[in-house]
């Protein structure tokens, strides 16, 4: 009945939305009189923050054309070199690459929204290196014969598109693929793998959520696991390829983002109202983009969700050494030349302060040289991984680490 109910509401909301755009149109069309008075300007605006607020969306296109490297623009190529199911393997190069150019998996989160809302992490690192990324699936897009998704699965999966790269790639994580990035990892390295990564590189993930908890932490364990398993856990109606499937709606995700920060949600639409009224066409475009990716949703297949919730912010699994992959046990002190990156956002409000600074201390295995910190002032937890402080201050720091421990690597082979 919730999802029922939420297509329901939907529809009539894209009528609405529709409806409003075409009267901010006529409101501000030159040729009537309500564009010069001023109350349709105002009227206008309102009209089409409205429309904007309140349209469907559906999965963004990375479009990404060209990259500028060292004052030359390159285009860049998009494409899928790997399939499955629950999410493709998607491959951008360009021609100004040089041969020995490194190869990065980007793991975008499973999380309600699309790979996307890592546009800018792709693009700056698509400037200096081959670049993939994890596109996963929408759940309620996937059809019930192709089986379940959990944590045990994305562990596989990031194994299965490292073997597709090859030998000598590295990891890039953000947010919450830290744990099973950090997961794979370590199973590669016991089984010595020749395909485990060069370097892994975490930013903003949960490994120890009992490091200065946030409200999404203290959401999930203010409830047992079967509390979510029975309130939140919804049925995807027969209109989806996936109908019958039980899943957590990113409907539901994107509410609870949200609250967590509705004033400042609401301020920016305001600002986005007075642009539009100003005529700053620009800025109100941006704010415009910004909430076109963000609340473009995706929902999560429910053993995937309740494991994470159950695994990751209830119990810590990963951190207090209980974690298990296909009934076997994650120990996190066989990683021994993946050298470990963990970066953090000075005021990250989503994974707190020392959340992935703890994978550094749980890779016992790992020499201290083969380890780094880095706290980026300033940075909320987007800004980590998008926007001006991404690509001039932390991108650089990320490229570095890649190139000093993938020759590394590379040499002891040798």
């Amino acid at each position: 009945m919730l999802y029922t109910a939420y297509e329901l509401q939907r529809s009539w909301l894209n009528a609405a939305s529709t409806w409003a755009s075409v009267g901010a149109q006529m409101l501000s069309n030159p040729v009537l009189p309500f564009g010069y008075s001023g109350l349709g300007p105002s009227m206008a605006s309102a009209l089409e923050v409205f429309a904007h607020a309140s349209a469907p969306y559906g999965k963004p296109a990375f479009d990404i054309e060209a990259v500028t490297v060292d004052g030359v623009s390159y285009p860049v190529t998009e494409a899928i070199v790997m399939h499955r199911p629950w999410g493709n393997l998607l491959h951008f190069s360009h021609p100004g690459l040089p041969a020995d150019a490194p190869r990065l998996l980007v793991v975008a989160p499973m999380s309600g929204h699309f790979a996307t809302l890592l546009r800018g992490t792709v693009e700056r690192m698509a400037e200096n290196a081959h670049v993939f990324v994890t596109d996963w699936a929408d759940a309620k897009m996937v059809p019930l014969s192709e089986g379940e998704f959990d944590l045990d699965d994305y562990i596989d999966y990031l194994i299965g598109f490292l073997e597709h790269i090859g030998e000598g790639a590295h990891v890039l994580a953000v947010c919450q693929p830290s744990v099973p990035a950090l997961a794979a990892t370590a199973i590669m390295a016991e089984a010595k793998h020749p395909c485990r990564p060069l370097t892994l590189t975490m930013m903003g993930g949960p490994i120890d959520t009992r490091e200065a908890p946030t409200s999404v932490n203290d959401l999930a364990m203010q409830r047992p696991i079967e509390w979510f398993r029975h309130t939140v856990i919804a049925t995807v109606p027969l209109q989806y390829p996936g109908a019958g499937r039980q899943v957590y709606p990113g409907f539901l995700q994107l509410a609870g983002f949200m609250s967590m920060n509705l004033g400042n949600h609401m301020l920016s639409h305001y600002h986005m109202f007075k642009h539009l009224v100003e005529g700053a066409d620009e800025d109100a475009d941006a704010t415009k983009d910004f909430y076109e990716e963000y609340r473009s949703i995706c929902d999560l297949n429910a053993a995937y969700y309740l494991q994470t919730v159950e695994e990751v912010f209830q119990k810590q699994s990963l951190a207090s050494g209980t974690f298990m992959h296909r009934g076997k046990p994650v120990d996190l002190a066989k990683i021994k030349d993946t050298a470990i990156l963990a970066v953090e956002g000075e005021r990250d409000d989503i994974s707190g302060i020392g959340q992935t600074k703890a994978a550094l201390h749980l890779a016992t295995g790992l020499a201290a040289s083969r380890k780094q910190y880095h706290l980026a002032p300033e940075v909320g937890h987007y800004g980590i991984f998008n926007g001006s402080k991404w690509r001039n201050r932390i991108a650089p720091i990320v490229e570095g680490w890649m190139k000093q421990h993938g020759q590394a690597r590379l040499k002891a082979v040798a």
